[in-house]
């Protein structure tokens, strides 16, 4: 489904005409729509006067920026040296299985995408994984099912 370009360009000129706001132009798309959508390159560098391709760049250099939709749970799983010893990939392949989707990709439902990261700063509780802003220390492999059902429950009318 197409956002409407009226939504984009609210967003967009709700910025002085200033190429150095163009991360922070791209980060309020993101926050509002939940990825940069296709359309905002173009409206933003018609405003901006610049080339799509720069804004591209950096949307494609900074990794907390997505193409793409993600879903309504983001899923960050810390691969740092100090969580990926204490069994990050076994934390991944519980999600691979209790979720159906692996690092990179989002449910079929939108309710999760799963990421990695390099560090989340919390190696000492690690491994350590991420739900929206919700800090899930030492996580088990066998933990991973009760972690997202509560987070499926939020999903409910009633939860």
């Amino acid at each position: 489904m197409a956002i409407p370009a009226e939504e984009i360009t609210k967003v967009v000129e709700s910025y002085p005409k200033d190429r150095r706001h163009s991360l922070a132009i791209l980060q309020d798309l993101q926050r509002k729509f939940g990825y940069i959508p296709r359309e905002g390159f173009d409206i933003l560098a018609k405003y901006l006067e610049i080339k799509t391709a720069a804004l591209y760049a950096m949307a494609t250099f900074y990794r907390a920026l997505s193409l793409k939709p993600k879903g309504r749970h983001v899923i960050k799983v810390c691969d740092g040296t100090a969580c990926h010893i204490r069994g990050s990939s076994i934390l991944l392949d519980s999600l691979k299985r209790v979720l159906g989707v692996k690092a990179g990709e989002t449910t079929a439902d939108k309710v999760f995408s799963v990421e990695t990261v390099n560090c989340l700063g919390a190696c000492a509780i690690g491994p350590v994984m991420v739900i929206d802003e919700d800090y899930h220390p030492k996580v088990k492999p066998d933990e991973v099912e009760k972690i997202l059902d509560a987070y499926r429950k939020k999903e409910q009318p009633n939860g």
